[in-house]
């Protein structure tokens, strides 16, 4: 096997992509290895989601090339949905479906099994992100905000995908929901080896779940490693993020 496609989950290369005349990613390069956690940070608008709903096919490029588990993809098709789980900001639950359905959702669009057998796999999911087997019949609209995320997080892992993208994970959760939130991706991330590549703008998830943080600027990703790396950077935009104000009192009260 190729070192790339043994090394590696996603790689993307000369990446280009814009709405109109307005070019968001240009020419961007990143590698995402196998089994790592990796945070992406970005200014509000800069490209951080559209790069994440560019590699699972959400957005179409105008150039470059994206391989996820050493295979070429436009990021579409029926096969590539047990390639990834996805999480979006809000959730995006069903609300006119139980936690259960919602569970099941990618079961039933994927593969043909029983009900009985798609209950079992629901409730061992909800389990698995915390949630007990009585909350299965409730409706996203009885659920805390908290709980939203781990149902999202259950569908997003129902077919055992190798690879979880989560968009803001922890946005909308107080300090600690969000703490437990970040608990669980880790705990997740090593008892399953997943592959989590992680939209974020949490300087506590960054500083204590990520393997590895991208910081993306002016379309391209300027800086790459761990957060230490990063608090060293001399590139503008990623000093200006990390040595602000806010981030410094953020770094200070979680020291």
């Amino acid at each position: 096997m190729d070192v790339s496609q043994d090394q590696f989950a996603i790689r993307v290369r000369d990446l280009v992509v814009g709405f109109g005349r307005q070019t968001v990613l240009d020419h961007l390069s990143l590698d995402v290895r196998r089994g790592e956690i990796l945070g992406l940070v970005g200014a509000s608008g800069g490209g951080k989601s559209v790069l994440m709903r560019t590699i699972i096919g959400l957005i179409p490029r105008q150039g470059g090339t994206i391989e996820v588990m050493g295979q070429p993809t436009g990021g579409h098709g029926r096969g590539a949905a047990t390639t990834w789980g996805i999480l979006f900001q809000q959730g995006a639950l069903f609300s006119s479906l139980t936690v259960r359905q919602n569970v099941q959702f990618p079961l039933r669009e994927n593969l043909v099994l029983s009900q009985e057998l798609m209950d079992e796999i629901a409730i061992a999911k909800l389990e698995m992100v915390g949630l007990r087997a009585q909350d299965a019949d409730k409706y996203p609209a009885e659920l805390s905000g908290g709980m939203t995320k781990r149902v999202a997080l259950a569908r997003a892992l129902a077919l055992d995908p190798p690879i979880l993208f989560l968009d803001e994970p922890t946005s909308g959760l107080d300090p600690i929901a969000a703490g437990d939130f970040d608990v669980l991706i880790k705990t997740l991330q090593k008892t399953l080896g997943l592959t989590v590549f992680m939209v974020t703008h949490d300087l506590a998830s960054l500083t204590t779940v990520c393997d590895r943080v991208a910081a993306l600027a002016d379309g391209k990703i300027v800086a790459i490693g761990p957060m230490r790396e990063l608090l060293q950077s001399e590139h503008p935009w990623v000093r200006a993020y990390f040595h602000g104000k806010r981030s410094q009192m953020l770094q200070h009260e979680m020291r």
